[in-house]
């Protein structure tokens, strides 16, 4: 009996073995961007919150596998391409110049990436930017002929910088001498005043201008280009495992839920991840925030990958050609718009900011997007929200008077819609009290001339609504 029940045991778990040598690992392998701030809802937030485990499939054909996540970071997406390239790789997070390349270097690799989603862009071109050293006379971009400007190579901010030159009517080779910088190297540059400016992508024409040693005097929205980041697959784990791809979706739908609902907490947690400072984060995640958190292949997107190729070819850093029909493809997105209750359609036809969902603290409503203005004040984990520049200065006066320090103070530009710096911005306040907030000098005063008032910048407007009140 004892020998029939010790065969017995022995078979059992033999055929445990067996089963487990049979289950397949499935290898999940995403490049990040975590300082590239506006990838968070790729990649950050997913890894930080655990959400690709609760998507990942485990029934039919996943039933017995086990799942091998890895998470890489990296600074660029150049080196994300490499490792997609060499096999390390199955997802990747860039933004449209670096993903073209990365879809043009599979071709020449012999293999082929698919742009599967956007995370977060600007159709207009809002997130990339110039920046020049805080001391400088220059305003504005007009400025720059004949001068140094520095800008990362092949990056969304170079496209961005050369048709900016181009709307100058300049010769880039001849009315300028652009070099290439990484922004660790540039943000050094400015500070000892070795460049007299630097084109970058997110966050650095805004974290360079909070740090202290910079001035922004170029939004890309100026040049009405479209510009994004998004998320990238090979096209044979796709074919492979499409259910998966569709996860990693899902789980970046749920990631820009939770910051969609609470800005200040998760732009906190990017904070402690990646050192960019939370003020910064909100800029571009908080409502009416500098670029739009959208998930879905708007035609202004397409033309970005259409036009980062051309240009591509035509800086020389490719010879070969990519459809863009077939290698941006919305088939998993759509899949996980559907899974997750939402409508693709619907969103697709939304071009609005993350609106601001909220009344005036000083009891306001609020009713023109672009004459908002926002404090964080220390100690408090909501920024607070106010109809207007003046409803909101008046308030300063109050929170300074109870002994309270402000973090930050936001504005909207009064003509564009961008969220601004307040103490990086110039103001014009009208006969009547009316303030309005600017990003630029030259359209402030173009505003003032038009419309009657002064100019001022962050100091003197404060001091000007606080003397008043």
């Amino acid at each position: 009996m004892y020998f029939r029940t010790h065969l017995a045991a022995l078979a059992l778990m033999a055929a445990s073995f067996a089963s487990a040598a049979d289950a397949e690992t499935i290898r999940v392998a995403i490049g990040t961007q975590d300082t590239t701030i506006n990838t968070a809802t790729g990649g950050l937030l997913i890894r930080e919150l655990k959400l690709l485990d609760k998507y990942l499939p485990h029934d039919g054909k996943y039933n017995d596998v086990t799942y091998d996540i890895q998470w890489k970071n990296f600074t660029s997406g150049a080196p994300i391409t490499n490792e997609q390239i060499a096999g390390k790789l199955d997802f990747g997070v860039m933004a449209d110049f670096p993903g073209s390349f990365n879809g043009l270097a599979h071709i020449k690799a012999g293999r082929k990436s698919l742009f599967i989603t956007v995370l977060s862009g600007s159709v207009n071109g809002s997130g990339n930017g110039i920046v020049v050293p805080t001391a400088t006379p220059i305003q504005s971009l007009s400025q720059l002929k004949g001068k140094t400007i520095s800008v990362p190579f092949a990056s969304t901010s170079h496209g961005m910088l050369l048709r900016a030159v181009k709307a100058q009517g300049w010769d880039a080779e001849r009315d300028l001498k652009i070099i290439t910088q990484a922004p660790e190297v540039a943000g050094a540059a400015l500070q000892a005043n070795q460049i007299e400016a630097h084109a970058d992508f997110v966050p650095f024409a805004e974290l360079f201008p909070w740090r202290g040693f910079a001035r922004k005097i170029y939004d890309g929205s100026q040049a009405k280009t479209p510009t994004f980041h998004g998320a990238l697959v090979d096209a044979n784990y796709a074919e492979r495992y499409p259910e998966i791809v569709v996860a990693y979706l899902r789980a970046a739908i749920e990631a820009d839920q939770l910051i969609a609902k609470e800005p200040e907490k998760y732009s906190e947690l990017i904070a402690k991840v990646t050192g960019v400072e939370a003020e910064v984060d909100y800029l571009f995640h908080g409502p009416l925030g500098l670029q739009t958190r959208d998930l879905t292949w708007k035609p202004e997107y397409r033309q970005a990958v259409a036009t980062a190729i051309d240009t591509l070819r035509v800086l020389k850093k490719t010879d070969q050609s990519l459809d863009v029909n077939s290698f941006v493809d919305e088939r998993f997105i759509r899949a996980a718009f559907k899974a997750s209750g939402l409508g693709y359609d619907a969103a697709l036809k939304n071009y609005a900011q993350l609106p601001l969902n909220a009344k005036d603290a000083a009891g306001e409503a609020i009713s023109d997007p672009k004459r908002v203005a926002e404090i964080w004040i220390q100690g408090e984990p909501l920024v607070r929200h106010y109809a207007s520049p003046e409803n909101a200065f008046k308030a300063l006066k109050a929170v300074e008077g109870e002994g309270k320090s402000i973090r930050v103070f936001y504005a909207q530009d009064r003509e564009s819609g961008i969220k601004l710096l307040g103490n990086q911005a110039w103001f014009v306040r009208a006969d009547g009290g009316e303030v309005s907030a600017f990003l630029l000098k030259e359209n402030a005063e173009k505003w003032a001339n038009n419309h009657g008032g002064k100019v001022l910048d962050f100091a003197a407007a404060k001091a000007s609504i606080m003397a008043s009140n």
